[in-house]
């Protein structure tokens, strides 16, 4: 799709002019924009619920909502690009928050034995709200220094690009095709595989044992969703992650293995878990675990340690960033809000009063709502104040440079952990008491952070259409409430039906987080293991290698990476054979890869429905009359193997279609 071209878009800085000029003022904020807007919040947020407790990963939703608001809005009469960009706006939001939630707050599972208490509907709610609204508020000082200032210079690609998607709206229909394509497809495959066992859901092998190369792993989760996410992400991102799952499964795992074979006594850290093997009524030696229980006792600690430095090093590289946008910050604080000098529609923002006085209450919130693990705790809600204006600008800052869904926003939670903890073991907080506090400030930052580097994206889409900032600030927090009323119940559910943690859904953000927590404040995290995995991350730097894909692919299960690197070698094959594809954000590819993840997300919920409801078990049946496709031997994993490549192909097909 071409990029724009009109003279209305011009990016040279200083004569910039919006496509819809500031003197006129088409429909905007309307009652059916602000509805269907919400809908996709409710659609979007629970399925990135649950690709961020499966994957550890999110995508930006930006562009197919905008897609998607286009096609359906043209089937209620019409609408305005204004319109349209109200309902992406509103829309996004869900997906933004969702992601926050699903990195941090399951974490409370993990915090023994205060934390568990914590996690429920209430908690989760007021959590996604705060946090969703801070994001908001935050940013909106931040929208002229970054947007308006450094239009020409920062890119927003995800913005820009979904910019298009709204201007070339006579379009919307054949780009929608691609989307409601992608999610039918994704939906059917993950039933037919989940809900009916026709096909295995994971295809793979791990060496015995008693063989020279002991425990070594290779595996691929057969889901839509990854294959989405591999190709959105593409060939660099993809292949990055998963060079660190195959020095984690296949070099790391082995080598523990083969040196545990001289060892005969338990080696520390020995997880709980393994602290009795039942066949021998002692605990676990090293020979003795299957390659699941050596990454859970062993592996994810070294990936720990990965993903802190790396998160470290991507924030310190950033450092003249966040001084030049705190200072642009603070010098247009007190005019913003106010529409310039100008008072044009196109500059008109929530007014500073509202941002500052919605800041300072939110983090009162936060210390005097009974129930809440910060109630009473003053340092907490400053804390969540200083960090989150820090990191709120570096994650607007970095999204402006990279997109949101390459921010990296699980290494700014980790440095707020990582400082919160070391402060609370300052003042003697020690203990698992604390601990829910600690993570509670990380999640409130991460939500903001998250939410602002979307919401900066589709500030950057308003400020190239020219839409009105209030509007789409004001939209964007009703997509947080919106958004918040689905998010906590999807995750409770999941939880009650498969237990967070567990292979279905490992939530393995959540898991790294509450990993740090506990091992800062129980001043029992195995550092031996950590450092391995921060010297693993600073090799990579020293040999030029941008370490935090690396690092989450060293922390993630090798079936997870797997295949979201084929969505990327699918990319690259498809860019390589068509130039079209590789012309804008906005492909074929994208478009469709877009609705795959969302029709496998939502069928992954459904069939936890089925789960929970007890009426799995007829149609689970029907698979079993397919042996030949789900079964354990050589041929059960071919013929699977066959039909993922299948889809890896209709993926391709689809991508080198011209976007018209």
């Amino acid at each position: 799709m071409a990029q724009l071209t009109t003279p209305a878009a011009s990016t040279t800085r200083g004569t910039f002019q919006p496509y819809v000029p500031a003197s006129q003022a088409p429909a905007e904020f309307t009652l059916k924009a602000i509805v269907l807007g919400a809908l996709f919040g409710l659609l979007f947020g629970a399925s990135t619920v649950y690709l961020g407790l499966r994957a550890g990963l999110t995508v930006s939703a930006s562009i197919p909502i905008a897609v998607l608001a286009i096609s359906v809005l043209k089937r209620l009469g019409g609408s305005t690009i204004l319109e349209n960009n109200i309902v992406q706006t509103i829309g996004s939001a869900g997906e933004s928050v969702a992601a926050g939630v699903v990195f941090t707050i399951p974490a409370l599972i993990f915090l023994t034995p205060f934390g568990p208490s914590y996690f429920n509907y209430l908690q989760i709610t007021l959590l996604t709200i705060a946090g969703g609204i801070l994001g908001v508020l935050m940013m909106v000082p931040l929208r002229r220094a970054l947007i308006v200032r450094e239009h020409g210079v920062l890119p927003y690609p995800e913005g820009t690009a979904c910019a298009e998607v709204l201007v070339a709206g006579e379009r919307g229909g054949k780009m929608a095709g691609l989307v409601f394509g992608g999610l039918g497809i994704g939906a059917l495959w993950k039933s037919l595989s989940w809900t009916f066992g026709l096909f295995r859901t994971e295809i793979g092998y791990a060496m015995p044992r008693a063989s020279q190369f002991p425990n070594a792993t290779v595996a691929v989760d057969i889901s839509p969703e990854y294959l989405g996410v591999g190709y959105v992400i593409g060939p660099k991102i993809a292949g990055t992650m998963v060079a660190g799952g195959v020095l984690a499964w296949l070099g790391l795992l082995p080598l523990i293995s083969i040196l545990g074979q001289y060892i005969t006594e338990p080696f520390p850290p020995i997880h709980p878990s393994f602290a009795v093997n039942p066949a021998t009524g002692r605990p676990f030696l090293i020979s003795e675990m299957n390659p699941g229980q050596l990454w859970s006792a062993y592996i994810r600690y070294i990936g720990a340690g990965g993903v802190l430095a790396a998160g470290i090093i991507t924030l310190a590289r950033t450092i003249p960033t966040i001084v030049a946008s705190a200072r642009g910050s603070l010098r247009d604080f007190g005019s913003a809000g106010t529409g310039g000098a100008t008072g044009l529609r196109t500059e008109r923002d929530i007014p500073m009063k509202t941002v500052l006085g919605g800041s300072l209450a939110l983090a009162v919130f936060m210390a005097v709502t009974p129930g809440l693990p910060t109630q009473g705790n003053f340092l907490a809600a400053i804390l969540i104040l200083i960090f989150g204006f820090f990191f709120v600008t570096v994650s607007s800052r970095i999204t402006g440079l990279i997109g949101s869904s390459s921010n990296p926003i699980s290494g700014m939670t980790i440095a707020t952990l990582i400082l919160t903890c070391l402060l609370f073991v300052a003042v003697g907080w020690t203990g698992a008491v604390y601990a829910p506090i600690a993570l509670i400030v990380g999640a409130i930052v991460c939500i903001a952070s998250a939410n602002a580097g979307a919401t900066s994206q589709d500030l950057k889409t308003g400020y190239i259409v020219g839409a009105t900032p209030v509007y789409q600030q004001t939209g964007l927090i009703i997509g947080v409430l919106a958004s918040a009323l689905i998010i906590g119940i999807t995750t409770l559910y999941l939880h009650q039906v498969f237990g967070i943690g567990s292979a279905a859904v490992p939530a393995p953000q959540a898991t790294l987080m509450s990993t740090i927590i506990n091992g800062l404040l129980n001043q029992n995290l195995p550092w031996g293991l950590v450092l391995v995995g921060i010297f693993i991350a600073v090799t990579l730097e020293l040999c030029g290698v941008h370490s935090l894909s690396f690092a989450v692919g060293l922390y993630l299960p090798i079936a997870t990476t797997a295949p979201i690197f084929v969505g990327g070698l699918v990319r690259a094959w498809v860019e390589r054979t068509s130039a079209a594809a590789a012309e804008s954000e906005v492909s074929a590819g994208t478009l469709f890869s877009s609705g795959l993840i969302a029709g496998g997300s939502i069928a992954g919920i459904l069939y936890a429905i089925l789960v929970g409801t007890g009426t799995i078990g007829p149609l689970a049946a029907i698979g079993m009359m397919f042996p030949f496709f789900n079964g354990e031997t050589l041929l059960g994993q071919l013929a699977s193997t066959a039909l993922f490549f299948a889809l890896a192909v209709i993926v391709a097909r689809m991508a080198i279609r011209k976007v018209e």
